[in-house]
């Protein structure tokens, strides 16, 4: 007899349900939230399993990967979908929850998500900390602007110049607690751009080693950042039915919040700009995908 197993994943513990082709319960229990226990517990439990069910969350990527590789079939879930499903129950708790997305599994009420590969996740992780490097950097700069324009030290913005060095400059004449104050923070400065230099290399080297990245960089305007964001946000043509989907996926479409909304020229001369971006970015896409 077919099995259906749900999952409700928490960072601890892991509930389980199995229930049989018929909507029976065959077996509920609990374990701790690693796929070689979970994996376990499924193969003692429920030998026939045909589908198991997962919402899609924090530990689901890792879950998802781990168990595919161990031969289960395992589905992620919309868990937003889920839980519209799961909102009529009574009782909502972690044991209930595993028994409803078990039911979901089992009668096809579910809407499965698809889950990047490790390496995606990888390079949009470099992104992601390149990105929050990037935004502490902007942070100390103008915090440093700020503390010394309250003392009437304006930093001059010569081009070329090390931010340390005009930092340095403007300090030397100042009070000596001002200057101890300011001269403390360069240090964090130069830390940032340091750690995002090296981002930059590796994230160049990812670049340079794809063929996909090189050929969209070879749109104007397009550059390593915007590539490699663009590859790992697809990660795999073969889920879409045709290349004009891609935009929408990624949330490129910018039509439909112009259309309601009044927007000033400079808005609609950059939304323009975004615009002919995203279509020479799909243009890419389709002709890698003939």
């Amino acid at each position: 007899m077919d099995q259906f197993v749900g999952l409700d994943v928490s960072q601890e513990m892991t509930h389980l349900c199995v229930i049989g082709s018929d909507g029976k319960l065959v077996w509920q229990g609990k374990c701790l939230s690693t796929p070689g226990d979970i994996a376990g517990n499924i193969r003692s439990k429920a030998p026939d399993v045909l589908r198991i069910g997962l919402e899609s969350g924090p530990l689901s990527t890792w879950h998802w990967h781990a168990l595919k590789a161990m031969g289960l079939p395992v589905l992620c879930l919309d868990s937003r979908h889920a839980q519209a499903t799961m909102s009529g129950q009574v009782n909502k708790t972690d044991k209930n929850d595993a028994y409803g997305l078990a039911q979901i599994v089992k009668a096809g009420w579910y809407r499965e998500v698809g889950v990047k590969s490790l390496d995606s996740h990888a390079v949009r992780s470099m992104l992601g900390a390149r990105a929050q490097l990037v935004g502490m950097r902007v942070e100390v700069t103008n915090q440093i602007r700020g503390i010394l324009k309250t003392f009437g030290v304006v930093l001059s913005r010569r081009t070329g110049e090390p931010f340390e060095r005009l930092v340095d400059e403007a300090c030397d004449n100042s009070d000596p607690m001002l200057n101890q104050t300011v001269r403390s923070m360069p240090c964090v400065h130069s830390c940032l751009k340091e750690q995002i230099r090296q981002l930059d290399r590796q994230l160049m080297s990812r670049a340079r080693g794809s063929a996909v990245c090189r050929q969209l960089m070879a749109i104007p305007g397009v550059g390593v950042l915007t590539a490699l964001a663009f590859v790992t946000a697809v990660d795999d043509p073969s889920k879409f039915a045709k290349s004009s989907s891609v935009g929408a996926c990624v949330r490129l479409e910018h039509d439909d919040i112009a259309a309601h909304r009044p927007v000033c020229k400079r808005e609609a001369c950059r939304h323009s700009a975004c615009t002919r971006l995203q279509a020479d970015i799909l243009e890419a896409e389709r002709r890698r995908l003939r």
